[in-house]
């Protein structure tokens, strides 16, 4: 891991927005897994839920002047990043059971369908991918374009999980 890299304003800026994209990925991962009505389904945010923490914590990384290594995988990060991690899990902890109790636009959250549920995730991973897409041509480290790169090819792995999973389900048509 590389330490002390200097960010421009610019760039600060940039994984700010990423961090707060990651953070309410967490926590729309985590209340979808709960509100989820099929077992595959709450699996699937289980799991994506991890990766989209991983990120956090490779953005978190970032903000503090460290490039991560990417070379195998995030999860060994987590280990490291963990107290670090804490504020930001209090917050989307807070975040979480706010949004558990208002649900999503006011709505009671019986009225999700899981076809709803996967909806919203597949627009928000088609929006993180995009806001990641130009945040990487903003850098001047490749280092850190690498890291984001990385990120936003999950992104995009995501995205196809969701597809998948709802073309499965006879949710979505690709015509």
């Amino acid at each position: 891991m590389i330490s002390n890299v200097e960010l421009s304003t610019k760039e600060r800026l940039l994984l700010e927005d990423q961090k707060s994209h990651e953070e309410q990925c967490v926590l729309k991962y985590d209340n979808y897994s709960n509100l989820a009505s099929d077992t595959e389904l709450k699996t699937l945010f289980k799991s994506i839920s991890q990766k989209e923490r991983e990120h956090l914590q490779s953005i978190n990384q970032l903000l503090s002047g460290k490039i991560p290594s990417m070379g195998q995988g995030q999860s060994g990060q987590m280990a490291q990043m963990s107290q670090q991690g804490q504020a930001s899990q209090g917050g989307i902890s807070s975040q979480q059971s706010a949004l558990g109790r208002a649900g999503q636009g006011g709505a009671p959250n019986s009225m999700l369908s899981d076809k709803d549920i996967c909806t919203d995730m597949l627009n928000t991973e088609k929006y993180i991918s995009g806001t990641y897409d130009t945040a990487i041509f903003e850098f001047k480290n490749p280092q850190i374009r690498d890291v984001l790169n990385h990120i936003q090819k999950e992104e995009q792995k995501h995205g196809e999980s969701i597809f998948a999973y709802m073309q499965s389900k006879g949710m979505y048509s690709a015509q």
